[in-house]
């Protein structure tokens, strides 16, 4: 099930795709921020394709703005995207999850949410927040529901490409592998992360960030 809301075109044909490879598929449009909204599309999937397994947060949006600047409307509408979202969604999965015996979540943060970095105030709040919340998810809901996060460097998405126009940055820079991370190299890591090959991992935050990060 994909859910990318306002771009239903794009999901569409995606998931159009995905059937003409012999795969299943469904796209949803759901505001991730609204809980009507989320319990309206989570119902939606499992009538059409079955009991939710598995479950990537990946909704996200970045305000780049100096700190005394941000309005409270500003403050609200990052954290609502990229930290409440994550909470909704869960809530709205866990019940069913719990109930068959067996659940994955994988959350997205991002290795802003542990360097933090001036001008991203909200966004690097929410980071941080989704890397806490999932280690106290993975605390409440193991082992029944494995919780675990990807929190990724720079990736060449448009909202990277949005930003280093904004910004004048070249995220690329810094980086020891000399490069931006392509969004499949995130995906793989979700795999792997939903797979049994990934089992024994509970409450970890993975980071493929080419360098930018080491902890």
């Amino acid at each position: 099930a994909i859910n990318d809301h306002g771009r239903t075109t794009e999901t569409a044909a995606l998931a159009a795709t995905i059937r003409a490879q012999g795969g299943r598929a469904l796209a949803v449009d759901a505001d991730v921020t609204d809980r009507t909204q989320v319990l309206a599309m989570t119902a939606q999937i499992a009538a059409e394709l079955g009991p939710i397994n598995i479950l990537v947060n990946n909704a996200g949006i970045v305000l780049v703005k100096p700190f005394l600047e941000l309005s409270e409307a500003d403050w609200d509408r990052v954290l609502a995207t990229d930290l409440k979202s994550v909470f909704l969604c869960c809530q709205a999965v866990l019940p069913s999850m719990l109930e068959r015996g067996s659940g994955c979540i994988i959350n997205i943060a991002s290795e802003l949410g542990y360097l933090g970095r001036a001008l991203y105030a909200p966004y690097t709040a929410a980071k941080g927040g989704v890397i806490t919340l999932t280690r106290s998810l993975a605390r409440e809901f193991a082992p029944t529901v494995r919780v675990n996060a990807i929190a990724p460097g720079p990736v060449r998405t448009e909202m990277l490409e949005s930003e280093m126009v904004i910004t004048g940055h070249d995220e690329s820079e810094g980086v020891p592998m000399g490069r931006i991370g392509r969004p499949e190299e995130i995906a793989a890591t979700a795999v792997f992360l939903a797979s049994d090959q990934a089992s024994f991992f509970c409450g970890e935050t993975l980071s493929p960030n080419g360098g930018i990060l080491m902890k």
